[in-house]
């Protein structure tokens, strides 16, 4: 389990073997509106106390230019090559915008990602609490799976998987960044679409939930990740207790 601080087009120098799953949850674009819909945007999530400090800012500081095709680009040659072995090809996972989902698919086609099976995580609360006079306010994430020819590595015991999943609550798992994802959504990913000593590879970490996540599970894990308070808090917060740390 290694979260590397440097960008992902730096991949090659560490020597990292290609990966059976590549797990990332990209930037959203989204820019100085990060909290528009979120409580955190007001003093203790009122609006009676005025803005917060949160108010206008981005959630980390690529979050208003990042590059799809560069990811795609580089995720391609970090991808394990087609294997001529049935239900043993690789595949990635992104985490998305709504609004960025045909930007990922298209892009991923011209990397080589032909294919692709749409997820979506469904949550029984909502953080769009600011947005109730609407009346109907978010409560779902979104990733896709993409993969080149082959259907990928599947392990479910013989049974399939719905593409619409629940999205259970992590109270355990320290939170180290803003858009950190519940580390049991992340290990019935890694579960499902890996064996034990597979490698999986997340190009952009954050908090390393999913280096965790793979960990707990008996794989080889690698991630990259540009901001150093983020790597920080992985390597004071998440490394430590990494047999704790269950789901």
């Amino acid at each position: 389990m290694e979260l590397y601080h440097d960008h992902f087009q730096n991949h090659r120098r560490y020597n990292i073997p290609p990966a059976q799953l590549i797990i990332a949850d990209i930037p959203y674009n989204i820019g100085t509106n990060a909290y528009g819909s979120n409580p955190q945007w007001y003093e203790d999530g009122d609006r009676a106390n005025g803005e917060s400090e949160l108010a206008g800012k981005r959630f980390f500081d690529t979050d208003e230019d990042f590059r799809i095709s560069e990811f795609m680009h580089f995720t391609s040659r970090m991808l394990k090559k087609e294997p001529k072995e049935k239900n043993q090809a690789g595949c990635m996972i992104v985490f998305c915008a709504f609004e960025q989902q045909m930007q990922v698919i298209e892009e991923g086609k011209k990397y080589g990602y032909k294919n692709y099976i749409n997820l979506v995580f469904r949550k029984n609360f909502s953080p769009q609490v600011l947005k109730a006079n609407m009346r109907v306010v978010g409560n779902t994430e979104y990733a896709i799976i993409l993969y080149r020819d082959k259907l990928p590595k599947f392990r479910n015991k013989g049974r399939m998987i719905m593409n619409c999943m629940d999205w259970k609550r992590d109270s355990l798992t320290p939170k180290v960044h803003p858009t950190q994802k519940p580390i049991g959504v992340i290990g019935q990913l890694i579960e499902t679409f890996t064996d034990p000593g597979d490698v999986v590879i997340d190009p952009c970490a954050g908090s390393g939930v999913s280096l965790l996540a793979a960990e707990n599970l008996g794989r080889k894990s690698f991630g990259f990740e540009i901001n150093k308070k983020f790597v920080h808090g992985f390597e004071t917060q998440m490394r430590p207790n990494v047999r704790e740390l269950l789901f």
